[in-house]
């Protein structure tokens, strides 16, 4: 613990060190159109609560300077436009990015009426069921480390994996692999590092928000446009680089360091650049960290990503952008023997990944501002080397090989047109898919080595409209998709997959709305699956059909006032044709959540599956001082298998969610926040211990007992305290964080492992036995800082 000892103490003396600062700053953006992107000429912006502000120029932009260094809310607004607010926004002697408003057209005629703006922003195709963060929101999430898989999992319906060092994001009761990822609209298969392969989730995210100038999420009512989604859809628009100077931060936390720099390029003499850069690079340290305290495995990762984007005239832009990683999940040799660390030891697997997705993209305003078009190509490579052992240290014995690389080539075209209150939207998409895969697998006695090459495509529209005085929206979307290499994969009239939502304002002063959708929705099943081959060379999963779910969602908003609001949502989901594992004889739903590669088994097309529950929302933004969230949700997730009939409860089925989420900002640039979680009691399957002491290290499940025990609730608060200093060329953020600060016990399952005497040599006869140590919670503080330059 001396690391921890030295950073609180580094943490301590730094806030006490009394320096020269520069107590102002200066913030600059733009004001446009939200459907034109046209630039608002004269709009104005103000901080309020001060008599701070500017009017937008020819260009749009506007430039506010000597700002008092603190948190404000800060509104823009234009004639003709509904009013937006920016809120808990940080300004700093230095590292302040563009803050950028686009403004809605008001459509309303009711001059008499006193309309409240509603700061919850939503889309026309998707008005409920969706959330959206800024990036000051997820950078000073507590226990989120930066992470956005960590940060959502505060929404009402997002719970994620109980303990196991991982990172799944599960919404709704459907399986981590049911959610999609898009970067400025170009799909990413995976946000994490040490990814399991087939699904999506991981320990660590790879992501940087300092790119980040907005994350949504939907859950529901997808718009056509996305494919390949069953639960949710996790959007991330990236900002572009500064096109006045060169900027950036250096963030060290207490498994990671980041750097990240933008800028303008050719920018000549003027002002400003029509092109600029942002990029980082990150690198862990988590492994000496683990190395040091004794732990079994060493995670060690770099990730980078970055974007250029370029200004060809008021009309065009493109942008080029990408992210990847290089994972190396080795074994530690343990110089004291312990049951539960030599049982991990054994088990864990031995991973080398490397992950890289890159694409360029093409946007043309229309000549008459009536629309846009866009054009994406895209190139998305997993490779992942995933490798068990008899000895994982000395990697000797080895009983299980997967070796694999999977590659999609992406091209998508869509074009929007607006027509009075009209925005009509359609395009194509066609992926080119490629999988290798070479499989030894000894305790099952399987060996294959797949060349898998197909294509994918699809063809979608879309329609949305606000209709009776802005009161009513509606939007209806319609997708088909199918693929050469399923027996019915050109039949795409299978998939075809209307969806249709509406919203109604029920009062006039629209503080009362009610949202409703309802939609079909498919997803084709992983690589891993399609490329699955038996002993005999064939592809037994070539049969399989896409995984069919129907939604139907309905909710209730009000706005107490224009920064808080209460809602419900209760929700609806059945599942059709859920893959079922022959082997295990039960739904692939139920997998996917620990170090494995998933899917990669025979399967048939018979499972079904629902989730079901309602979900509460009080959500207040940043009034001057205070900002908070809390959620509520009751659920079921349950999915039929092969040793009975009817629905039995999935291993994500915790019944109850519960998320409080607050923070307090005091004079001086502190600022304390805390979060709150709890997750009911979730199924897991116990092992199978005759067939594990058989196959030992190799562990095995049965998955006839699922449900029959159930895992401890997890409870667990987090808090942060944050203190920002200003200077003259730089400005600094340093924080101190502790994780489970009541000191829970952590949830588990149990583990099992060999019998063992005090030096660690199995005893003969051999025997499993449950290893599992002190179920006595942790308190993990940590410290870090961003230094902006």
């Amino acid at each position: 613990m001396w690391p921890i000892r030295v950073l609180i103490i580094t943490f301590l003396f730094s806030i006490q060190i009394n320096v020269i600062a520069q107590t102002t700053g200066t913030i600059t953006g733009k004001v446009t159109d939200a459907k034109t992107g046209e630039p608002l000429i004269g709009a104005t912006v103000i901080l309020e609560g001060t008599s701070l502000g500017d009017a937008t120029d020819t260009e749009g932009r506007y430039t506010i300077s000597n700002i008092p260094t603190k948190t404000y809310n800060v509104k823009a607004s234009f004639i003709g436009y509904v009013e937006q607010t920016k809120f808990n926004v940080v300004v700093r002697s230095e590292g302040n990015i563009d803050l950028n408003f686009e403004l809605q057209e008001q459509v309303s005629e009711l001059e008499e009426i006193n309309i409240t703006p509603n700061p919850f922003a939503k889309e026309d195709v998707t008005p409920l069921s969706i959330q959206k963060f800024s990036q000051q929101e997820i950078a000073a999430y507590p226990g989120g480390n930066n992470d956005i898989a960590k940060v959502v999992q505060s929404l009402p319906g997002v719970s994620g994996s109980v303990g196991g060092f991982r990172n799944d994001v599960i919404i709704r009761g459907g399986a981590p692999n049911e959610n999609v990822y898009y970067l400025d609209g170009i799909p990413i298969p995976n946000i994490n590092h040490f990814s399991t392969q087939g699904s999506a989730g991981g320990p660590v995210g790879l992501l940087n928000v300092s790119f980040f100038e907005g994350v949504s999420l939907t859950a529901s009512s997808f718009d056509a446009a996305y494919e390949n989604v069953l639960s949710g859809v996790l959007q991330f628009n990236q900002r572009n680089g500064n096109d006045r100077e060169f900027v950036g931060n250096l963030r060290v936390g207490s498994s990671e360091a980041a750097l990240t720099v933008e800028g303008p390029l050719f920018k000549g003499n003027d002002s400003e650049a029509n092109t600029t850069y942002i990029a980082s690079l990150r690198r862990s340290y988590l492994q000496l960290l683990f190395q040091v305290i004794g732990l079994p495995f060493l995670p060690d990762y770099w990730d980078y990503q970055y974007k250029i984007n370029h200004r060809i005239d008021d009309k065009n832009r493109i942008y080029l952008t990408g992210v990847g990683s290089i994972d190396d999940l080795a074994i530690n040799d343990l110089d004291e023997f312990d049951p539960e660390q030599e049982a991990i030891q054994n088990q864990i697997p031995v991973i080398r990944q490397n992950s890289n997705t890159v694409g360029i993209g093409w946007r043309r305003q229309f000549d008459d501002n009536s629309g846009f078009m866009e054009t994406v190509l895209s190139n998305n490579t997993l490779g992942n080397s995933f490798y068990r052992y008899d000895d994982n240290v000395n990697e000797t014995g080895l009983f299980f090989k997967n070796e694999s690389r999977e590659t999609e080539m992406h091209l998508r075209y869509q074009a929007t047109k607006f027509i009075d209150n009209w925005t009509l939207s359609g395009g194509v998409n066609v992926i080119n898919a490629d999988y290798s895969n070479t499989t030894e697998d000894l305790v099952n006695n399987l060996n294959f080595k797949t060349d898998l090459n197909f294509f994918r495509y699809g063809i979608f529209a879309q329609s949305s409209a606000n209709l009776l005085d802005n009161r009513l929206g509606f939007s209806f979307g319609l997708r088909a998709d199918g693929n050469t290499f399923t027996g019915s994969g050109n039949e795409m009239d299978k998939t075809l997959s209307p969806r249709l939502s509406l919203s109604y304002k029920l009062t006039e002063d629209e503080k009362w709305t009610a949202n409703a959708s309802v939609g079909r929705y498919f997803k084709i099943l992983p690589y891993t699956t399609l490329g699955f081959q038996n002993n005999t060379g064939n592809f037994p999963n070539k049969s399989s059909e896409y995984i069919q779910s129907d939604h139907a969602v309905a909710g209730l908003e009000y706005l107490l006032n224009d920064r808080a609001r209460i809602s419900v949502e209760g929700f609806f989901k059945w599942y059709q044709d859920y893959p079922i594992s022959t082997a295990d004889s039960v739904s692939l739903a139920n997998k996917g959540g620990g170090f494995e590669v998933f899917g990669s088994e025979r399967v048939i097309s018979r499972g079904k599956g629902r989730t079901y529950g309602v979900e509460l929302l009080y959500q207040q933004k940043y009034t001057g001082k205070f900002y908070g969230v809390a959620a509520f949700t009751l659920y079921k997730s349950e999915f039929t298998n092969l040793f009975s009939d009817g629905y039995k409860p999935a291993v994500w089925d915790n019944g109850v969610l519960i998320s409080l989420l607050g923070g307090y900002k005091f004079g001086n640039n502190w600022e304390v926040s805390s979060r709150y979680r709890f997750l009911g009691k979730a199924p897991y399957p116990p092992v199978d211990r005759d067939r594990t002491l058989e196959n030992y290290p190799a562990v095995f499940f049965d998955y006839e007992n699922l449900g029959a025990k159930k895992l401890d609730p997890l409870s667990q608060l987090d808090i942060r305290i944050d203190k920002k200093f200003n200077f003259q060329n730089l400005s600094l953020d340093v924080y101190l964080e502790v994780q489970n600060v009541l000191a829970q016990s952590s949830p588990s399952e149990p583990r099992y492992g060999l019998n063992r005497n005090d030096n660690g040599e199995i005893i003969v006869p051999r025997e499993l036995v449950r290893v599992d140590s002190s179920d006595d919670g942790e308190v993990l503080p940590s410290i870090g800082l961003v230094l902006n330059f």
